[in-house]
């Protein structure tokens, strides 16, 4: 943390003045926000929502612009906390975070190395499948929501 804040990007982020923090805030929330509101809708339809509307359907757009919300709030995340690293080694919410964070990431791994998942753009899943896969609905909202809420709750530590 010392050295990420002692960093090129930690002097930037400090001397740039309050609009650029404001501005990268910004950015970072219109990330999660992204990526939060395209998980919510898959993983909704994962776990048994709109079942009507194929899922091809849902994923298919849902998943570009979450990887494109993470990206943006990876990178814009990277830059708030490279402003005061070293104040947020003892803020309990960064290692509530970041562990849902890696949870939830995982969860996509799996998910997308799963054959149903490969195959459910060219044929129907079976109901086993299906649940299978609102199992994996289930643990990203809560890995994401989780790291949502301990996220927001830094600022308050």
């Amino acid at each position: 943390m010392a050295w990420l804040q002692s960093s090129a990007l930690g002097h930037a982020m400090r001397e740039s003045g309050v609009w650029t923090y404001g501005l990268v805030n910004l950015v970072h929330i219109l990330g999660v926000a992204s990526l939060f509101g395209a998980i919510l809708v898959l993983d909704l339809r994962l776990l048994g929502l709109w079942r009507k509307v194929a899922l091809a359907a849902i994923s298919e757009p849902v998943v570009p612009v979450a990887t494109m919300g993470f990206v943006i709030a990876v990178i814009s995340g990277v830059c708030l906390l490279a402003t005061k690293a070293t104040d947020y080694v003892s803020n309990p919410f960064l290692y509530i975070k970041f562990p849902a964070i890696f949870l939830g990431l995982l969860n996509v791994i799996v998910l997308s190395s799963w054959s149903a998942w490969k195959e459910h753009k060219v044929r129907e899943l079976s109901r086993r499948e299906q649940s299978r896969l609102a199992v994996f609905g289930g643990i990203s909202l809560i890995c994401w929501i989780t790291a949502i809420t301990a996220g927001r709750m830094i600022a308050y530590w």
